[in-house]
C-alpha cells in the first residue's frame, strides 16, 4: 500500500510540473502577443498579478505576511536575481524564436551549480561540472555566435535570465532550508520587482492597447499558475525524480511558436536542444542513483 500510495504522490507531481511548464510556456507567448513594449514595464504587470495571488493565499494563513527578520537578505538577493531573471527571459521571447527562449533560460539549473559551490560551498562533482560544460556548449548552438555578431542582445539576455534565476533558484534552497514559507517567498519577489520597475512604468510608460492589457494579464495569471504548479510538484516528489519533466516547457514552447508566429527551430537549435535535454535527462538519473545508494 505504501509503495502504491508513493507511486501516487509521483504521478500527481509528475502532472503538476508539467503544468507548470505549459503554464510557463503559456506566459512567454502571451509576452511575445503584447507586442512592442519595454520588457519592464511587461515584467511589471506579470508580477502584479502574481503579487495579487500570492496576497490572497497568505491572507487565509494564520502567520498572514510575517517572517523571520533574519531572512530578509536571501529573500532581497532571491528577489533582485529572480528579476534579472525574467528581465532577461522577456526580452529573449521578444527577439528569439520561444523554444530558444524558454531552452536558454533551462540553463538556471546548471548555473545553480556553481552558484552552490559559490554560495553555499556545496562541491561540484566531476560528473556535474562535465554536465555544466557540456550544457553551455550545447547553448552556443542555439545562440549561433559568428565573427560579424559574437552575440546577439537577445542571447546575452537569455543567458542572463537563465544566470537571474539560477542564483534565485539557490537562494530559494536558502530559505526553504530556514524553514521560510514558499507563498511568502513568492509574495517577496513580486513585490520587489513590481517596486524596482514601478520607477520605469511611471517615467517611460508606453500607452497600450486594450488587447495588449489583456495579453499581459493573462501571461501574469499562466506564471502565477506555473508558480503555484512547480510549487505543488515538488511538495508531490522529490526533485530528482521528477525535474526533469520541466523540460517540455521547450516543446510546449516550440508548439506555441510554430502555431502562433509560424517559428520553426534550425538544426543548430535542435542540436542545443538535445544536447541541453540529453544531459539534464543524464544528470537526473544519475542524482536519482546518487540518492538510491546513499
Amino acid at each position: 500500500m505504501k509503495e502504491l500510495a508513493e507511486l501516487a504522490q509521483k504521478r500527481r507531481g509528475v502532472f503538476a510540473i508539467l503544468c507548470a511548464a505549459f503554464f510557463f510556456a503559456l506566459m512567454t507567448a502571451f509576452v511575445r502577443l503584447s507586442g512592442d513594449l519595454p520588457s519592464v514595464q511587461k515584467s511589471f504587470f506579470r508580477n502584479l498579478v502574481a503579487l495579487l495571488f500570492a496576497s490572497g493565499v497568505l491572507l487565509k494563513t494564520p502567520e498572514k505576511f510575517h517572517f523571520e527578520k533574519s531572512n530578509l537578505l536571501p529573500l532581497l538577493l532571491r528577489s533582485a536575481f529572480g528579476t534579472l531573471g525574467i528581465l532577461g527571459n522577456f526580452y529573449a521571447a521578444d527577439h528569439l524564436l520561444l523554444s530558444d527562449a524558454s531552452m536558454l533560460n533551462k540553463l538556471s539549473p546548471f548555473f545553480a551549480i556553481l552558484c552552490s559551490f559559490f554560495l553555499l560551498k556545496e562541491k561540484i562533482k566531476p560528473v556535474q561540472g562535465l554536465a555544466v560544460l557540456l550544457a553551455f556548449a550545447g547553448s552556443l548552438f542555439i545562440i549561433k555566435p559568428t565573427g560579424q555578431n559574437l552575440l546577439s542582445p537577445g542571447a546575452v539576455a537569455g543567458v542572463l535570465g537563465g544566470f537571474g534565476a539560477g542564483v534565485a533558484y539557490t537562494y530559494v534552497r536558502v530559505l526553504s532550508g530556514r524553514g521560510e514559507r514558499k507563498p511568502f517567498i513568492v509574495f517577496f519577489f513580486s513585490a520587489f520587482s513590481c517596486l524596482c520597475t514601478l520607477p520605469f512604468l511611471i517615467f517611460d510608460y508606453h500607452p497600450m492597447s486594450f488587447t495588449q492589457l489583456v495579453f499581459l494579464l493573462l501571461a501574469g495569471l499562466s506564471a502565477a499558475g506555473g508558480q503555484f504548479s512547480i510549487t505543488a510538484a515538488y511538495s508531490y516528489a522529490p526533485a530528482r525524480e521528477i525535474s526533469v519533466f520541466d523540460y517540455s516547457q521547450v516543446i510546449f514552447a516550440a508548439v506555441l511558436g510554430f502555431f502562433l508566429f509560424d517559428q520553426i527551430p534550425d538544426l543548430y537549435s535542435l542540436l542545443g536542444y538535445v544536447i541541453i535535454c540529453a544531459v539534464s535527462v543524464g544528470m537526473f538519473f544519475y542524482n536519482r542513483a546518487h540518492a538510491s545508494a546513499e
